[in-house]
């Protein structure tokens, strides 16, 4: 079972392993200097945001459906209304 509050005081790392050993990628969108990589894991959304200047994931945390940001994601896909 994915816990939340254990996921996200791991290492980035250890963030990484477990999003690849554990999530299902869902999509991706271009939002300013990022690549963000939505996942799921559990009944969890999880955006990875991923830096092309810099080569490198700079950071990863549980997707906000309140942000304006989730417009680009339903542009392409159908999210669950209760996350909405």
């Amino acid at each position: 079972m994915f816990d939340p509050e254990i996921f996200f005081d791991l290492p980035l790392r250890q963030k990484i392993k477990v999003l690849y050993e554990h999530g299902s990628f869902v999509v991706a969108i271009r939002y300013y200097g990022y690549k963000i990589n939505l996942y799921l894991i559990g009944r969890h959304y999880v955006e990875v945001f991923y830096n092309h200047k810099l080569d490198c994931i700079e950071k990863i945390e549980l997707m906000n459906p309140h942000h304006s940001r989730i417009k680009f994601y339903t542009d392409q896909i159908n999210l669950p209304k209760n996350i909405l």
